[in-house]
């Protein structure tokens, strides 16, 4: 079983922010496969699916973000996940510029306050991550500020573009592997992003 988990905040008022990029990430997929995420276990949304023949959960922690290590840990040890092949976490990163991606197989938390909840609960850094590019185009006082705040109407095609790739990696990593998956994605995004 792989379990594929987007990070963000439950609530409308952060839904269309940069740190949900996460959960939009997993609504895309489950919309893709006319799905919904929403079975509540182990402190998430969840759905099962099958990507690339395998059976999946995908899944949305409810503990807002700085806690998302309390639901990854409980749904690693409900479905009995191997953490190092069959963990995937999908997640925002304000080091990326704004439409980049970049697949890793382990790795520090540059700050992320979800990914050191989950490094702190899992106790190993050792599991794949797909890393979204939110950089703004120019400085911002509050990068916390900033990925609270809902996207600009300029941003929604990059945007879309963002998840659409996402959950292609996603699909890669399933079918060809991770190395395969990191080869086609981990690349700049086009210089012309929309911004």
């Amino acid at each position: 079983m792989k379990l594929i988990v987007g990070l963000g905040n439950p609530g409308i008022e952060y839904q269309f922010t940069p740190h949900n990029l996460g959960f939009l990430t997993i609504d895309r997929i489950a919309t893709d496969r006319g799905i919904d995420v929403r079975n509540r276990q182990c402190r998430a949304l969840t759905a099962r699916a099958e990507i690339a023949g395998q059976p999946v959960i995908l899944a949305k922690p409810e503990t807002y973000m700085n806690l998302s290590g309390l639901s990854v840990r409980e749904l690693v040890a409900e479905h009995q996940v191997e953490v190092k092949s069959d963990l995937i976490v999908i997640y925002d990163e304000l080091d990326l510029p704004f439409g980049a991606i970049r697949i890793r197989q382990r790795g520090g938390t540059a700050g992320h306050n979800g990914m050191e909840s989950i490094l702190g609960a899992l106790g190993t850094d050792e599991f794949l991550r797909i890393r979204l590019g939110i950089a703004p185009d120019r400085k911002v006082g509050d990068g916390a500020q900033y990925v609270l705040a809902p996207f600009r109407k300029a941003q929604g095609k990059v945007v879309d573009e963002i998840l659409d790739t996402a959950a292609q990696a996603v699909e890669t990593i399933l079918k060809d592997g991770a190395p395969a998956a990191m080869n086609r994605f981990n690349r700049k995004p086009e210089e012309d992003s929309g911004q």
